[in-house]
């Protein structure tokens, strides 16, 4: 089984906000995250559609690939992140506001499921596998009620 993946460092949007959008490709066939972060209406999906990209071709370099991009999935995508630059903002009355512009990196890791494989049903019977015959319910006990919800009331007890 190959697996591959891309890395980009510092791209300028925070982790947090990565994150969400990397949750949505998490465990797709590689078309149809392509086809996710196409349509997603976030900044970073441009950057993480580059980044899965990536991971695509250095997949199809790695030796033992089949050849078939279309049994190729994400496997692992996360957000780390990276270091923030520090900028100051003028405030009211003299003061100054610390701005933090955030940086992430992004790793994307892709891998080729396996193979399906059927197995041959030996012997005569072709179609359908026979069924088994479903199992009796037990007989209800005496210190349950009819509805089978708990014991019964001193007054049930009573009645009878």
């Amino acid at each position: 089984m190959i697996q591959a993946q891309a890395t980009a460092r510092y791209v300028r949007t925070s982790a947090q906000k990565a994150g969400l959008v990397l949750g949505l490709i998490r465990g797709k066939d590689v078309n149809r995250a392509l086809a996710t972060l196409r349509f997603t209406k976030k900044s970073v999906a441009g950057d993480i559609a580059k980044v899965l990209r990536s991971a695509i071709a250095n997949a199809q370099q790695k030796d033992g690939f089949s050849g078939d991009v279309d049994r190729l999935f994400v496997s692992a995508c996360y957000a780390n992140q990276g270091p923030s630059q520090k900028r100051v903002r003028p405030a009211p009355m003299g003061r100054a506001f610390r701005v933090l512009k955030r940086t992430a990196h992004l790793t994307v890791a892709v891998a080729e499921r396996p193979e399906k494989v059927v197995p041959v049903a030996a012997g005569g019977a072709e179609g359908k596998p026979a069924r088994r015959p479903r199992a009796k319910k037990p007989a209800q006990s005496a210190g349950r009620t009819p509805g089978g919800r708990g014991p019964r009331s001193n007054q049930e007890k009573a009645k009878e």
